[in-house]
């Protein structure tokens, strides 16, 4: 049994988390909040956060350039709006709705990516743009900025965000360029750089929440981690999932049943011919037979069956015709009388007085 299964509380982990209903009215909690706000203010934060007839949301320069001033005056009058609807009376009487988003954030983990955290909140365009407009009010909730590790998220929570944030830095330095895990193998690696996180945030759910908070560590298809950059994992199109389907497998496969495994797999359409003119393209892929594709990576070398022989007799020296048959079938998947009419062609190979063969 893994440590994941023993110390995470498992959980069905979905791509998204399902929105929940809040006690509260968000539509009319918006109107006496957006009421606090001189005329002004109040106009341009329903267009900066699309809270109108129209969802969109405009940026300070699209205000700008239609009210005829600077983008940094949009700026000084939105935060001057969002100022008189912390300090009405409004705000203070809304407590209880901001403690209940707050306590909904933290039990999806204390730190959620930005998108995920949205989508909960709202099911439409509308509704997450009210959320917005909450989350920008309150000082209890904290936005991070996208960078080139992390993506936008929010938190409640300032110490576990950072012990999130350093886990998850420990972790992609722990992994090399090429490494591939399990997804329980990864969770008990994340674990071990989580000991100072309170345990009640340790189920697989928030634990792979907090996973899709970096840029530099996914997971592909087959539910594999590593880093963003390893072949395994970035999944650019056919010779990448041929990769996947070869590896998930185990053994060399021919060409047709590349294309085939990718479409049960991956649920991609591939052609045959396509499949193929891939796989001879990629040196990832070793051809060991009629259409037999291995992995380079299990230790099969390119080249014919000549070749082979070759490097069989400059590895372990001369060697009887049995022997070099065995030695030529770990590496290719062909019959003897191919390996003997390679072995007979004496332009590369010469026979010895003691029925060994050498390479000429």
């Amino acid at each position: 049994m893994t440590k994941v299964s023993k110390t995470v509380k498992q959980g069905k982990t979905k791509d998204a988390v399902r929105a929940v209903p809040f006690s509260f009215d968000s539509v009319a909690l918006v109107k006496r909040l957006l009421a606090a706000a001189p005329e002004r203010a109040r106009e341009i934060l329903i267009r900066r956060f699309g809270l109108g007839a129209d969802s969109k949301r405009e940026t300070l320069e699209a205000i700008g350039d239609r009210s005829g001033i600077t983008r940094e005056r949009v700026r000084q009058i939105e935060a001057a709006g969002l100022d008189a609807a912390r300090a009405s009376k409004a705000f203070k009487e809304s407590r209880a709705a901001f403690e209940e988003i707050a306590r909904y954030i933290d039990s999806l983990g204390a730190i959620v990516p930005e998108d995920v955290l949205l989508a909960s909140l709202g099911k439409d365009e509308k509704s997450r743009n009210r959320f917005r407009f909450f989350l920008m009010l309150d000082s209890a909730f904290f936005r991070e900025r996208e960078t080139n590790d992390f993506l936008a998220r929010w938190h409640v929570d300032a110490a576990t965000a950072k012990h999130i944030h350093d886990a998850l830095s420990k972790l992609y330095v722990s992994l090399s360029d090429d490494e591939v895990l399990t997804e329980a193998e990864l969770l008990d690696r994340f674990l071990d750089e989580l000991k100072d996180v309170n345990d009640a945030y340790k189920n697989e759910e928030i634990l792979k929440r907090w996973l899709s908070l970096s840029k530099r560590i996914a997971s592909n298809p087959l539910s594999e981690w590593g880093r963003t950059s390893a072949p395994a994992i970035r999944i650019k199109g056919i010779r990448d999932y041929a990769y996947l389907a070869v590896k998930r497998h185990g053994a060399p496969m021919h060409f047709s049943a590349v294309a085939k495994a990718i479409g049960t797999l991956f649920s991609k359409k591939a052609h045959i011919a396509t499949t193929h003119n891939e796989l001879i393209k990629d040196p990832r892929f070793v051809l060991v037979g009629r259409g037999l594709y291995a992995l380079t990576e299990w230790g099969y070398t390119p080249g014919v069956v000549r070749d082979v022989i070759r490097e069989a007799l400059e590895r372990t020296g001369p060697m009887k015709k049995e022997e070099i048959i065995k030695q030529v079938k770990k590496a290719r998947f062909v019959k003897d009388n191919t390996i003997l009419v390679n072995l007979n062609d004496s332009r590369y190979f010469k026979r010895l007085k003691d029925g060994r063969y050498a390479a000429v």
